[in-house]
């Protein structure tokens, strides 16, 4: 009999701290067990995460309880839970949180009787005749360090249409060669079925899972099983895949590493790049990053040494980039047109279609239209947990809040003043969509936005149709500006550039160049050059001009410079601590009592931490958020968040129901 020390599956707050058990010497760090707990000894599952010798218990080895039972199928490794102790650490959550990125819920199937997503597909075959010598090069310095059983980092800058998918499957075989294990990553769930297709072809069904939030509880489970028992060897998916329970991990590839969909915005707040470095450094693996775009902050850290650089200049086939026009959107509203396409954009429109070619449009907002307001008071329909404007949707006639998905019926007058002026202001892709079908009624025309990619069967049909040919027009959110790989697109219009460029985040130039410079690489990937009609009120703002440019060090050099006089990241941490609370006072109290806590611990009198303030946006229920924000030099977001977590603990022990969460580096902060 030996003892161990163990985290209980149980949600409160108060008990997320090591309870010593006995256990038989089978047990062993990872293991998953049933525990007797409190004092009614009600059976809980509990994560095994250390063993401790007898001398070190603080009562007598006759009053430790003993485990009941060992659960034979689940378990982690010790690489698993030291990673769930540092993210405790470092985002100040509780042991819990980390365990449940790890750990599926369920509880196996009965042999023969397994879910297999994606059984059906059968591979979509490339006719890779040879790389280009930037593609070999790539390749080269990548397998040296797998070879190498050297932990180091790769940035592939690598225009679209470059050939990052061959470099990635290339590196992936040689891991495989090498007897590891590969994760292969993607930003969102609608790529998902274009890379599984290209990988079954390559590598075979059987060596390959996929793990992302739109699996069935019974498909997350059942893929989860046949990576944890050595099944797969390659595991394909959305950030959830960064936690798949692989051992001897060779290589982890983020692909459009810049998207923010890497960064979880719910608890546990974790930056996808964070986790998989952590469990690099376990198992000397290779993490490679590749896009067209480069996040500011991964393009600095290649600068600095810290990624090794790979640039690939041209495309696979060496067709050239699609040439990219800017149209003022001023000039036609001189001229009288008030509808969403400029005349140019129009008449590309129909001459694309007479060649044959396809169309995708793309306007980054859901919906008809983008508010509804009064025209006599100016009142603007809100939604009253969130405060935030609805967006109206025609196809439900309601207004619908896109925070917490709450729909309201269209009021006749307005409750403010009566007036029965109630009008609908601004386009999403849903007006869009209407408006192309009025212009090009002898056309199937579809439409991709997360209203009608409601799950993952939606989401392939949509695109298989339009990679079929069965739709000649897509008009989408940023789910069409991600990896999609069409040969027959002529023409990318994008629709209002100026969504992105003016919402207050100090990220909007860069997401509108990512944005902009993504969708159009959709564009021109067959045998003729491909064209982009970019319409914009701000044609002249350095992010649009460099993406028509195809030029992304300009426009780095131009953004790196206002982010180091702003002191922005990369050359600082931003910190956004939440307080959630029942009662406004209470969560307001915890925030300044924090914020007079941080600035007696004098962490860094470089550092700003700003007064509270409301959260205006928070979509919970009978409940009030407010936050604080922390801008430190770099280095020192450990220290910080080590003080917060001390004054959490501070509440927790004083019985205060406040919840304090750390979000380190949002992605949002209003």
């Amino acid at each position: 009999m030996k003892y161990i020390n163990v985290i209980i599956d149980h949600n409160s707050r108060h008990t997320d701290t090591y309870y010593t058990y006995a256990a038989p010497e089978d047990v062993t760090v990872g293991d998953v067990v049933e525990v007797p707990f409190n004092r009614g000894n009600k059976l809980k599952t509990a994560y095994v995460f250390a063993e401790t010798a007898a001398v070190s218990l603080h009562c007598a080895p006759s009053r430790i309880k003993e485990i009941s039972a060992k659960n034979p199928d689940v378990s982690l490794n010790r690489e698993m839970i030291e990673t769930c102790i540092w993210m405790k650490q470092r985002y100040g959550i509780k042991y819990l949180d980390a365990i449940r990125c790890f750990v599926p819920s369920g509880k196996p199937a009965k042999a023969g009787k397994e879910k297999e997503p994606y059984k059906d597909a059968e591979g979509e075959r490339q006719d890779i005749q040879q790389l280009t010598e930037e593609q070999a090069a790539a390749v080269s310095m990548i397998c040296s360090a797998v070879c190498r059983n050297q932990q180091e980092n790769f940035l592939i800058h690598g225009v679209t249409g470059s050939g990052k998918t061959e470099i990635y499957m290339q590196v992936i075989a040689k891991v495989l060669a090498q007897g590891k294990t590969a994760i292969m990553l993607v930003p969102e769930i609608a790529l998902t079925k274009q890379i599984i297709d290209r990988f079954i072809a390559r590598f075979g069904k059987e060596t390959i899972a996929v793990l992302h939030s739109k699996l069935s509880k019974r498909e997350r489970f059942d893929e989860w099983m046949r990576i944890r028992n050595g099944k797969a060897q390659i595991v394909i998916g959305a950030r959830l895949g960064v936690f798949a329970p692989l051992t001897n991990i060779g290589v982890i590839i983020m692909d459009e590493e810049h998207e923010a969909t890497y960064k979880s915005d719910m608890t546990p707040k974790y930056d996808t790049v964070d986790i998989a470095l952590k469990r690099l450094m376990h198992y000397q693996g290779v993490l490679v990053l590749g896009s067209a775009t480069p996040s500011v902050v991964s393009y600095q850290r290649a600068k600095e040494g810290i990624y090794h650089l790979i640039r690939l200049t041209q495309r696979y086939n060496s067709s050239p980039l699609p040439a990219i026009e800017l149209v003022d959107m001023r000039e036609e509203l001189k001229e009288g047109n008030r509808t969403v396409f400029s005349e140019r954009l129009y008449k590309e429109m129909v001459h694309t279609l007479e060649k044959g070619q396809q169309i995708i449009l793309f306007l980054n907002r859901r919906g008809y239209s983008t508010f509804i307001s009064c025209r006599e008071c100016g009142e603007v329909m809100e939604c009253p947990t969130c405060g935030i404007s609805l967006t109206y949707h025609k196809k439900e006639n309601a207004g619908v809040c896109h925070y917490c998905g709450r729909r309201f019926r269209i009021p006749e007058s307005c409750p403010k003043c009566g007036s029965r002026y109630i009008k609908f202001f601004g386009s999403g892709t849903e007006k869009v969509e209407e408006f192309t079908r009025e212009l090009f009624p002898m056309h199937t025309i579809g439409r991709l936005d997360l209203d009608t990619a409601k799950n993952g069967r939606e989401i392939n049909r949509i695109i298989g149709q339009f990679s079929k040919g069965k739709t000649q027009i897509l008009i989408g959110t940023q789910l069409v500006a991600k990896g999609l790989d069409f040969k027959n697109v002529g023409l990318v219009g994008v629709v209002a550039a100026d969504v992105s460029l003016h919402i207050p985040d100090y990220r909007s130039t860069e997401r509108t160049f990512q944005l902009v410079t993504q969708v159009a690489g959709r564009a021109g990937r067959g045998s003729e050059r491909g064209l982009v009609i970019v319409q914009s009120y701000t044609p002249d703002n350095f992010a649009l001009t460099t993406a028509a440019n195809h030029d992304y060090e300009s426009f780095f050099q131009m953004e790196i410079t206002v982010r180091n006089m702003m002191d922005y990241p990369p050359f600082s941490d931003l910190i956004l601590v939440e307080f959630t609370d029942e009662k406004e006072e209470t969560a307001m109290a915890a925030a300044e009592d924090c914020r007079a806590y941080l600035i007696r611990c004098a962490i860094e009198e470089d550092s700003n931490i700003f007064a509270p303030k409301p959260s205006y946006h928070f979509k919970g229920k009978d409940s009030f958020r407010c936050f604080i924000l922390i801008k430190c030099p770099k280095g020192f977001r450990n220290k910080y968040v080590y003080c917060i977590s001390r004054f959490s603990e501070h509440l927790r022990n004083h019985k205060k129901d406040c919840v304090v969460t750390i979000d380190v580096n949002p992605y949002s902060t209003i």
